[in-house]
């Protein structure tokens, strides 16, 4: 995931006025235009430029765009920092199957819905939808839980100007919940009007980052360091999982790499997920004499043992 800087796309601050961008974007999308354009790389910039003009052009999405910034500032722009995207309250309407050619970055932050067009129009008296992307984290998505989330909703002022609103919102997390997953908050979307019903508040459901787990669908992985006697001789270590230590069985002669299966220990679901030990080997620092007097023994030991082959006489 890459961060993409909209205002300088457009070639402008990021204190433009909304007619500034307006005229930015229609000024590079007649010279980047594929139809007219001599420019080599005319299609690639004229999608930059419709993009970048998507994301400012809308106050909520601009405002939502800046805090980003805010998020990401001192992160590589390669590195996005954890939950970057998350937290943001949108209104809109449904959601869009295809959000067309828009980046990774854009369809990540503002989801699929963003698309051009796919807001649809509230009734007279219904109140619109709002989404919303949230984290939880993976220990919640196998008990269950009730987590509180702060979300920033993009509000326009008295004076024109869009800043962010905090709201507090409660939220039951079911068992077994996957990531891309929405959940619906009948009428805590937008007001109804004229005695209408309020809209719902959808929330798209993301794993936070964990210090030990990785979430791949339904299945769970981690890795699991061991001594290199552990590994050449098989060892019954307690390894953690989101929902407590089990037994694990490390068969002899395993290597740094080789997966261990836990079956039906990821994610509940019909069927459950697997969890999956990704083998590590630690060595011990040779600190001392002692310590360097068993590696030297080691050597003796395994001397006809080849770490690289293929390495002698150049490439394999």
């Amino acid at each position: 995931m890459r961060y993409k800087d909209y205002y300088a796309a457009l070639g402008v601050s990021r204190e433009a006025t909304a007619d500034e961008i307006k005229r930015a974007y229609r000024k590079l999308a007649r010279k980047y235009h594929p139809d007219v354009s001599k420019e080599p790389d005319a299609e690639a910039r004229f999608k930059d430029v419709a993009e970048a003009y998507e994301a400012l052009k809308d106050p909520e999405r601009r405002a939502a765009y800046d805090q980003v910034g805010q998020r990401w500032a001192g992160s590589r722009p390669d590195q996005p920092p954890p939950g970057w995207d998350a937290g943001f309250e949108f209104s809109g309407g449904e959601f869009a199957e295809d959000a067309g050619d828009f980046s990774e970055f854009f369809e990540t932050l503002f989801g699929r819905h963003a698309r051009g067009g796919a807001r649809a129009a509230p009734s007279r008296a219904h109140g619109q939808d709002h989404h919303a992307k949230v984290q939880i984290d993976v220990e919640d998505a196998y008990r269950g839980a009730t987590r509180e989330f702060v979300l920033q909703m993009p509000t326009l002022g008295d004076d024109g100007r869009v800043a962010l609103r905090e709201r507090r919102i409660e939220l039951r997390i079911p068992r077994g919940i996957r990531a891309g997953q929405l959940l619906r908050l009948a009428g805590q979307g937008g007001p109804g009007r004229h005695g209408g019903a309020a809209g719902d508040l959808y929330l798209e459901v993301d794993f936070a980052p964990h210090g030990r787990f990785r979430v791949n669908g339904r299945d769970v992985l981690f890795d699991l360091p061991l001594a290199p006697w552990e590994a050449a001789l098989g060892a019954k270590v307690q390894v953690p999982t989101p929902d407590g230590e089990v037994e694990l069985a490390v068969p002899p002669g395993s290597r740094a790499g080789r997966r261990l299966r836990l079956k039906g220990r990821g994610l509940p679901g019909q069927p459950p997920g697997d969890l999956y030990a990704l083998l590590t080997i630690a060595l011990p620092a040779a600190e001392d004499a002692a310590g360097r007097a068993a590696y030297e023994a080691f050597a003796r030991a395994f001397g006809g043992f080849d770490a690289r082959p293929g390495f002698k006489g150049g490439s394999a």
